[in-house]
């Protein structure tokens, strides 16, 4: 079941109390799995968007950007082995996650805290929320000033935790260690006009720092006929 953090909203006054209870929320979760391991994993059909195969502690990600359809997918299929291997996840800014299709996606949702509406304290949130957590799907509610994604993407390499930003319109202005582009993301499954969209096909083009520095275009469901990610051929290869 999901682990919702308190109910009311944080107020300009960054209240201290009510981040302090996000601390405790933090420490509840922390996690008991081999956290100290310097990647977490992901699922198959991602991994080779990834430098290392999975995701490496203490970076971050960016998802999609304006109007990018299944960002929100993609931000929580890399959250689905992760969970499911006994991590803690948490998603900070998004007060419409289906459930049903984050469970489809294999996101444990016994292992996945919410705080769907932080607030403008949302940066003081997310930090205190990294403090306790393997990974943070953040979907910036305002847009954020360069200082405030700098101390949270510190934060973030401090604490050893991932950060997947989903930046939509609020943006991101500080460049992460990989970004993740969505591009022609189409929906299949209906018929003449009828019947049921059952599945969405996109390009994804990762790029970053390092070892990511040439991109990598992979073609991908997300979802497929089974709620999940697989592959859909190659779009693509790096250089």
């Amino acid at each position: 079941m999901f682990v919702s953090a308190p109910g009311r909203r944080l107020s300009r006054e960054r209240d201290p109390a009510a981040l302090a209870a996000l601390a405790a929320l933090a420490e509840r979760t922390r996690p008991v799995s081999a956290s100290r391991t310097r990647l977490l994993p992901v699922v198959p059909a991602l991994a080779d968007l990834l430098p290392d195969g999975a995701l490496r502690r203490g970076s971050t990600l960016t998802v999609g950007g304006p109007g990018d359809d299944g960002a929100l997918s993609m931000a929580l299929a890399l959250v689905a082995a992760a969970s499911a291997s006994g991590s803690w996840c948490a998603l900070v800014g998004h007060p419409g996650l289906g459930a049903v299709a984050a469970s489809d996606l294999g996101v444990d949702l016994g292992r996945l805290a919410l705080l769907p509406r932080p607030g403008p304290a949302w940066a003081e949130a997310t930090a205190a929320v990294l403090e306790g957590v393997d990974l943070v799907v953040l979907c910036p509610p305002f847009p954020p000033r360069r200082d405030m994604a700098r101390r949270l993407v510190a934060r973030a390499r401090e604490r050893r935790a991932v950060l997947v930003v989903v930046p939509g319109r609020a943006g991101w202005p500080e460049p992460a260690d990989l970004q993740l582009r969505i591009d022609d993301a189409t929906w299949v499954g209906t018929d003449g006009g009828e019947g049921h969209l059952r599945r969405r096909r996109m390009t994804v083009t990762a790029t970053g720092r390092r070892s990511a520095a040439r991109p990598t275009r992979r073609a991908l469901w997300l979802p497929d006929a089974d709620g999940t990610a697989s592959t859909a051929g190659h779009a693509g290869t790096r250089g």
